[in-house]
């Protein structure tokens, strides 16, 4: 095959055509996740298209992009929007290149652009104080140190950083001929905006649902002290919209969205379950978040950084739940927190 059919099939392969001409593109990632879906949604009248969350900025992304776009028959310029539905840097990395060779606005939210300004910024802090909060909660120096240099390898990946302007949830906002309910998905990620059209049932929803996988949910330094509370309580809300079709941040378009909900809902009280049940078995039915992450999720967890940090950080969101739920205690000795199975 040559190469000019070797990028035709690739962008063949990175795209999927919906029913209605959106046109979902399947953005290439270095970890295990594989893809990120961004969608190209084009403006009535032909005046160009909405990118939704155009990836990671890597190589691989960036060539994937542009084979995507001269199969299309597109270039840069015809983006005319930029919406990033969170901050993680698997939706948010390019959108700085893209608006450097679009020209187009970036649109976030105000707490999502906060999330990313304290994890990568110029005067970025966020990182050590994960840190340290992992420190507290019994995580070897080893494996924090290596925690922080996996997201210090992240800020080359989310630069050159865009000049956003912001939306809030609660507030129209038009794009594709559709003006968008916009609806607050937090605990996954804090200020993350989904969009709704009550008259197609057509919901853009980031990475709060999707089908397959269940969304990481993380105890953040600084943001929300019950992530998981949060998390829950957004499912039993979104399970009560009338969806035709779910465009995910990751895996497949999917109909069955309010099923999806009350499934992760009840995962979430499965693994509240196992948690008191593994900390009940445990010397004096104790142990520290660190001991219960290696629990839930097995010693091998602590060779890939990437994965630990989510990791520990969607544990200790479990047990700050389970100590609001009355269920265990949260106890400090030297410096260090333990937690205790109550009952």
């Amino acid at each position: 095959m040559n190469n000019e059919h070797h990028s035709e099939a690739n962008a063949l392969a990175n795209t999927n055509q919906l029913d209605n001409g959106w046109i979902q593109v399947k953005v290439p990632l270095p970890f295990s996740l594989k893809y990120v879906n961004a969608y190209l949604i084009p403006e009535q009248g032909g005046s160009g298209y909405n990118v939704i969350d155009p990836g990671l900025h890597t190589p691989e992304a960036l060539a994937a992009w542009e084979a995507v776009l001269e199969k299309l028959g597109l270039t840069f310029p015809d983006i005319t929007r930029i919406v990033l539905t969170h901050q993680h840097p698997d939706h948010y990395g390019l959108a700085g290149v893209f608006q450097q060779r679009s020209g187009a606005p970036v649109w976030i939210s105000r707490a999502s652009q906060r999330y990313a300004e304290r994890m990568w910024g110029p005067d970025r802090e966020l990182a050590g104080e994960l840190i340290e909060l992992f420190r507290q909660h019994g995580m070897p120096n080893e494996l924090r140190q290596g925690i922080k240099d996996n997201l210090e390898s992240f800020v080359q990946m989310v630069t050159p950083y865009p000049a956003v302007t912001y939306m809030e949830a609660g507030q129209p906002f038009r794009f594709g001929g559709i003006d968008w309910t916009t609806i607050e998905g937090n605990g996954h990620a804090e200020g993350q905006i989904l969009f709704y059209d009550e008259a197609s049932g057509i919901i853009i929803c980031g990475d709060q649902v999707m089908p397959d996988i269940t969304p990481n949910v993380s105890v953040v330094p600084g943001e929300l002290e019950d992530p998981l509370e949060a998390f829950l309580d957004s499912l039993q809300q979104l399970s009560k919209l009338k969806v035709s079709l779910a465009l995910p941040g990751h895996r497949e378009p999917f109909a069955d969205f309010a099923g999806r909900c009350e499934g992760l809902i009840a995962h979430h009280a499965r693994r509240l379950d196992k948690m008191v049940l593994l900390l009940q078995e445990q010397p004096g039915a104790e142990a520290t978040g660190f001991a219960m992450c290696e629990l839930l999720f097995g010693g091998r967890i602590t060779l890939n950084m990437h994965n630990l940090r989510f990791a520990m950080a969607e544990t200790l969101a479990h047990l700050v739940r389970l100590e609001k739920q009355g269920r265990v205690e949260l106890m400090e000795r030297n410096g260090q927190y333990f937690y205790h199975a109550i009952g």
